[in-house]
Order: C-alpha cells, then structure tokens, then sequence
C-alpha cells in the first residue's frame, strides 16, 4: 500500500472501533455505560494481536493488548461464537470490567476478533458498587473464566444465569451485557464488509503493513529518549486493611529504539485490593510511551512490540490468584504511571510533567434493600501536573481513565441522592513557573439509607512536583464533616453526607519569589 492507502485502511478499521463504542453507548442501560462512557472497543487479529481501538480507556485497551493472545488462544472458535470473561488473573482488569469477546470468519476461515470491555457497577459484590474494601478475590464478585454465552450462533443461557441471580438489579445488568454483544455484531458486520471488498489475503497483508509502520514510528520516537537506565520510586498510601507505603520500584533502560521496563524491588502483594494482575501494569507502561509517540502513530500491535516488561511473580504488579485486586486496575495503575513518569522525567526533563492526582477517587454507592435495590460507581477528575511547556488541567479525568462524570441530572433522577457541591478546589495545585491544576469537590446528601465505599489515593503522600515545582495537595475525604481514611466502607443514613476533594497536581519549576 502507498501511504494514503494504508492512512485510509487503519481510519477504517478505527471506525469500526468508534461505531461498535457508539451503538454500545446507545444501547446500554446503566448511567456507568451510557453516561460516563467507562467501556472500550478494540479490533484484533486472528492470533489475538491488536489491530485497532478507539479513543477510549487506557487501562482496558492496554491490558487487552497484553493479554488477548492468550485468551484467544485458549478456545477453540466457531462462527457465532461469543464469549465473556472477567477473570483478573486470564486477561481482565478487575472484576467490574466485563470482557465480550465475538470471532469473524471469512470463507471458513478465522480472521479477527471483535472486542468490548465494560464496567457494570454490580458484578455480585457483597457490597453495593462491587467495589469493596476486599482480602481476596472471592470477595469482589462473581468471577467467569472464558465463557461461551453463545456458542456457533446459539445462546447458552445457562452460562449467565448465575451471574444475572447475584446481581441485585438483573435487568439492568442483563441490558448491560446485551449492549454488548449487539457492539461486537455491528463490528463484526462492518468488518466483514471490509473483507468483502478486500478479500482476506489483502486484509492480512494490510495489518502486516501497518504493524510495521507502528513499529518504525514508535521506534524513531523512542530513539529520542537518551540511552541510559533510569530509576523512580513511589509509594501506594495504604491497601484499606491497615498495610502502608507499599512500594512501587522502576528501572528503564532505553537503547536504540527499544526499552526494558523492570519492576524488581517492587513490594509484595498485600492483603487489601491494590494488587494487580500484570496486564494492567502493561497497560500504565504502553500508555506513557503512546503519549510521547507522534500522535498518528496507530494503535496496533507493532507500536507496542519494542516495548519489554518484567516483574518479579507475586510482587503488587505482578500478583498471584486469589489476590484481591479491585482497586489495582484504578488505582494502582495510576501510580505506575507516576513511577514510569518521574523514572522518563530524568531522561526528556523537557517533556515530562508533574504528577498528576494520581488515582481515580472511586465512589461506589447503594443500597441492598429488598424492593430499593441499586447500585452506582462514580470515579472523580482532579488536577494534572505542569509541564514544561503549560500550566497543569484542573478538574479533569487523566492517564489510565478516559471517562466522564455522571451528570447530576441523571444521578439526581436515578438514585436517592442530592449533589449539593461540585466545584474546583482552587488553591490545590502546586505552585511553579507552571502550576498544577485544581482537583475537584464534589459532596453527595443521601436521601435514603445505603452503603458506599471510597477507594482513594494520595491522600497521605502528595502529587510531586518537578524541576523545583511544588507538590500538589493531597485529597481528602469527609463523612458529615469527619475525615475518613482513603479506603473505607460505610453505612450511610437519610441526610448524611460524603464530600470528596481530589488533589491537585504537582506544579513545574521553581517560580520566581
């Protein structure tokens, strides 16, 4: 293909990807989905090799890129195959993030995937949100293995209907997955029109070609990064059940358009839920060289294939089964990014910004009462770093996350809650000769009796600045007015109160007195 053909090949497959994420928006039922937009939508080849995705979220994309050759590889597949996992530990994230994974053939031949992930607020937790503060998988949910929901075109019922009987709302979560599969068939559709014109043979020399120029492209933009071994550490606040200052440890050697990215040093896994399966470390990591990639570079295999990973088996981003690791795919991402960042800063301190808020501020909230049962997830922006070039964001999702807020309008129709504030927290960021941005606050009334659970980071340790920047503040939660702890479970009566306020980013440079 001469370059306009293979610009306007790879935009085709993205549209298939954009399309599938449009109808699953469109067609879901939950605000989580359909307001906040926390799924994702990716094309892969026959061997499980990513060959496009839309503009979603980095932490889904990037472990599915990780991990899809080996789930693909596992089954054997049929037209009309659709399969579902959630398991952390065979290529999932954590157990909200449901997998749907739908196989094309072509004249009898296998030749993509067609996949979404998607993030159900109640996956059967014992406690609403299914966002608990956990000691071990079994806690955090129903867990499914690679599963065939429907196997060559015809449904196996039977398959989800333990998991649709532990969800308090089964309708909603039975809609959820259907938004799901009807994504992949609109993909699987597009696609195979594509290879109708094409024909297979074409369709393969096509991603064989974009392979290569993702990997030329990423390889020229990682030559730009001095050779050399660069060093970072960062530190976890706490894992909810009393473990502190869990270390996160990194060295990246760079030389001639490849880098190793070890882990070694890192802490053990712990008891609480900050662990994370190593798909999503691959995730944080691909996603911080993506971004210093020209911003055309594709999304395919290629791009990602001088790109090595390594940490030791059973460290806190590299846990071993039955890890509790609800909060590692939100959190704990969060701060490998962080340490990926400061480790880079060293090596491009012309390009590098501060820390950003540095977790997700996951609220998860409802309520378990026969006949009032409901369940809402809800993850808060905050402020990013300054940068050497421009002041830090206030107010905004950042790194692993790509979702939006829940409008109030549909939070305030659809539950027993009141938002009574949401507003910058001016003065949060860090100062510099570019400031970090603002975090957020945002405070809930309930209007009736529940639970909710708070999963929170930098609350103990600031967002860092850097090249003389100040740190960031850290966040802080408030029941009624009381400071909470970062990681906490609570049960809530009709006019009490939850505020949140988000840190803000570290600031750049030393600014002048």
């Amino acid at each position: 293909m001469d370059p306009i053909e293979l610009s306007l090949f790879a935009s085709r497959i993205e549209a298939v990807c954009d399309e599938m994420g449009a109808v699953l928006r469109r067609s879901a039922f939950s605000p989580n989905i359909r307001d906040r937009l926390d799924f994702s939508c990716a094309v892969f080849d026959a061997h499980g090799q990513l060959c496009a995705q839309a503009a979603h979220i980095p932490v889904h994309l990037g472990s599915m890129a990780f991990a899809m050759a080996d789930i693909v590889g596992s089954l054997q597949w049929a037209d009309g195959d659709v399969v579902v996992l959630n398991d952390p530990f065979l290529g999932g994230t954590h157990l909200p993030d449901v997998t749907v994974i739908t196989p094309l053939f072509h004249g009898g031949e296998l030749a993509a995937f067609l996949v979404n992930r998607a993030h159900h607020a109640d996956i059967g937790a014992s406690t609403p949100g299914s966002m608990p503060i956990s000691g071990n998988l079994a806690e955090e949910g129903v867990v499914i293995a690679p599963v065939h929901w429907y196997r060559a075109g015809e449904e196996q019922a039977q398959a989800m209907a333990g998991l649709l009987a532990s969800t308090r709302n089964p309708d909603e979560t039975r809609g959820d997955f259907a938004a799901q599969v009807s994504a992949n068939a609109v993909g699987r559709t597009r696609l195979a029109q594509r290879l109708s014109e094409l024909g297979l043979a074409s369709f393969r020399d096509g991603l064989r070609e974009l392979n290569a120029y993702g990997a030329r492209l990423a390889a020229e933009a990682l030559r730009t990064i001095p050779a050399g071994i660069y060093r970072y550490e960062d530190f976890m606040d706490d894992d909810g059940l009393g473990n502190t200052d869990l270390l996160i440890r990194v060295a990246i050697e760079v030389l001639d358009g490849r880098v190793d990215v070890d882990f070694d040093g890192t802490a053990p896994q712990t008891q609480g839920n900050i662990n994370c399966p190593l798909s999503v470390a691959a995730a944080a990591v691909f996603y911080v060289f993506r971004c210093l990639m020209p911003a055309y570079t594709p999304a395919c295999h290629g791009t990602f294939s001088a790109i090595r990973l390594r940490a030791p088996e059973g460290c806190l981003v590299n846990a071993r089964r039955p890890a509790a690791v609800a909060a590692g795919n939100v959190e704990t991402s969060s701060r490998i990014v962080d340490v990926v960042m400061g480790a880079l800063a060293k090596a491009l301190p012309e390009r590098i910004p501060a820390a950003s808020y540095g977790g997700m501020n996951n609220l998860a909230m409802g309520s378990s009462r026969q006949g009032a049962a409901w369940d809402y997830y809800e993850t808060i922006g905050g402020g990013t770093g300054g940068g050497p070039a421009r002041a830090g964001l206030s107010g905004v999702q950042a790194h692993m996350t790509n979702t939006l807020n829940t409008p109030i309008e549909v939070l305030e129709m659809k539950y027993p809650l009141r938002v009574t504030e949401y507003a910058l927290r001016q003065g949060s960021g860090g100062n510099g000769v570019h400031p970090g941005g603002s975090g957020l606050v945002r405070e809930f009334l309930w209007l009736a009796p529940g639970e909710a659970t708070l999963l929170t980071e930098r609350r103990r340790r600031s967002p860092w600045g850097l090249a003389g920047g100040t740190a960031g503040s850290p966040g802080r939660n408030l029941h009624n007015g009381t400071v909470v702890p970062g990681k906490v479970h609570l049960h809530m009566a009709a006019g009490d109160r939850i505020r949140i306020e988000t840190p803000g980013g570290g600031g750049w440079g030393e600014a002048p007195e």
